[in-house]
């Protein structure tokens, strides 16, 4: 919206101009803000004119007591108490005054709104970037722990050593884990509400981490029983699949991409090194060694890998259905 000290009828052709209002949207003058109309409808109006400084922070508050959040721009020093009282207060660099800017959080040095944009699109990347390694991180933990938890009820006994749980770990988070954080903006982002600031950063996805943490954990079960049936080694069957499973649920998390630039190709290197660094610790002899795993026949890799793929593909088909945050 627009407030602004000047004539209300230049306020409207201004508004009118940006497109903040129609041809007959209404003003609201200063005179109406003291007595208090624009508390009742403070969502509805567009313009304000013949403002005072004190009434700019008056329709800050208004605002904020609707449960907004509330970005002012300005860059005299009649807009500072309006710049301290909003949840953002964004000056002018070039052309405000220093009293503007240090009573703002944001200082565009450009003076170009399209700044604040970038800035948002930037805050959001890296949100989304915190939730999705959250995601990927606690359902691959979470599956371990109920592998290690209910392998001995099923008849495996312990099928996973301490090295091996500490080899899937580094590799799983630590490689693919990293690249998370370089994950590029999904446009969707910049078409969805702002999150409430009072929502955990695991909101929402809670069911989700449990979701993913049960199927890594059912097909590595499966994998242990399979090997355990058909006498392959039953540790290294559930070690291979826990980690490629976690990985393939990575692959199903990643963010759209809109190009094929190398700096959006970082998550698919990772997991690639990582599945080499996993497969290693099967097939080479000093890493077989260290980790106590075995070599496995042909039949018994076709069926891990089976398995190992099915999580990251439940998640991928299940993020295609429309959701409000995916």
């Amino acid at each position: 919206m627009l407030i602004t000290g000047d004539h209300p009828a230049t306020a409207r052709a201004v508004a009118r101009e940006i497109g903040i209002t129609t041809a007959d949207g209404g003003v609201l003058d200063g005179d109406a803000v003291g007595r208090g109309e624009h508390r009742s409808q403070v969502e509805d109006i567009d313009v304000y004119a013949r403002i005072r400084p004190e009434q700019k922070v008056d329709i800050v508050d208004a605002w904020r007591a609707r449960g907004h959040v509330v970005a002012m721009t300005g860059d005299g020093v009649n807009d500072a108490p309006a710049l301290r009282r909003a949840d953002i207060g964004v000056a002018m660099g070039d052309r405000g005054t220093e009293v503007a800017r240090q009573a703002a959080d944001l200082v565009l040095a450009d003076d170009n709104l399209r700044t604040v944009v970038a800035a948002v699109a930037e805050g959001r990347r890296i949100y989304a970037n915190i939730r999705t390694f959250l995601r990927y991180g606690l359902s691959g933990g979470l599956a371990e722990v109920v592998v290690i938890l209910l392998a001995p009820f099923l008849g495996m006994g312990m099928v996973l050593l301490p090295g091996q749980i500490l080899w899937i770990n580094l590799v799983t988070h630590g490689v693919p884990g990293v690249a998370f954080g370089s994950e590029p903006l999904d446009p969707e982002l910049m078409r969805r509400p702002s999150p409430s600031p009072e929502r955990s950063v695991l909101g929402g996805i809670a069911a989700k981490i449990a979701g993913g943490g049960a199927l890594i954990a059912v097909v590595s079960l499966a994998a242990g029983l399979l090997a355990d049936v058909e006498g392959w080694h039953v540790s290294t069957a559930v070690f291979l699949t826990l980690g490629l499973a976690q990985l393939g649920l990575a692959l199903a998390l990643r963010a759209p991409r809109q190009g094929g630039g190398r700096g959006e190709r970082v998550l698919e290197l990772s997991v690639l090194l990582a599945a080499a660094l996993q497969l290693v610790a099967v097939t080479w002899a000093p890493m077989r060694e260290l980790l106590g795993t075995q070599p496995l026949a042909a039949s018994a890799w076709i069926a891990v890998l089976a398995l190992a793929a099915v999580p990251g593909v439940v998640v991928r088909v299940l993020r295609r259905v429309p959701q409000r945050d995916a």
